[in-house]
């Protein structure tokens, strides 16, 4: 392996575009406009970001804890922040955040050693990502903001919905793909009033 391929890690250390990123890119494209300032967290490759600002026009940058994941972000013209979910960004700056966060249920006791790990697994319940991220993603949303979120009915999109409920968001379901193990869904969450 190069020296550069090294430092820009490979496709077992970064997620890279699937099925679930399609589904959120499209969204995106779809809902976003071109005055829109857009976080994508959880960035990975760059592609969900990278296809907003070239398709939409929109302002987007991106974060991800995973430091392979940034030099590929980077690498594909997105402005990024290596960060864990929003703690990186102030109060109120940015009108859309998207994610496509780890969902897939795993044992407690999985290694949580490599970064394909990390990019994949939603611990025991599938959603230990998602609820920190809801916890904190309001901050950061413009009055008017909004969250597009990938969720999969193998982490309980009722229980994602119902959590985002008492964080004081309002959900719905704009798009949604059926597989043969799952069905994706991409939720748009609003707050309908700010604290």
């Amino acid at each position: 392996m190069s020296d550069l391929a090294d430092r820009r890690g490979t496709e077992t250390t970064v997620y890279q575009p699937a099925e679930d990123s399609l589904l959120l890119a499209e969204t995106a494209v779809a809902e976003l406009s071109p005055r829109d300032c857009v976080l994508e967290v959880g960035t990975g490759s760059g592609y969900v970001a990278a296809t907003v600002a070239d398709e939409v026009g929109s302002r987007v940058v991106g974060s991800d804890l995973n430091p392979y994941a940034c030099m590929q972000a980077s690498d594909r013209g997105v402005p990024v922040v290596r960060a864990d979910l929003v703690s990186a960004f102030r109060d109120d700056a940015f009108d859309v955040v998207l994610f496509n966060p780890p969902y897939l249920p795993r044992d407690e006791d999985a290694a949580r050693d490599d970064w394909m790990e990390v990019a994949l697994s939603g611990g025991e319940s599938g959603r230990e990502v998602v609820e920190p991220f809801l916890d904190a993603a309001g901050r950061v949303l413009a009055p008017d903001g909004y969250v597009l979120l990938l969720v999969s009915t193998l982490t309980g999109v009722e229980e994602v919905v119902e959590y985002a409920g008492e964080r004081g968001f309002s959900a719905a379901a704009v798009r949604e793909e059926s597989y043969s193990f799952e069905t994706l869904s991409v939720l748009k969450l609003w707050h309908n009033q700010r604290a």
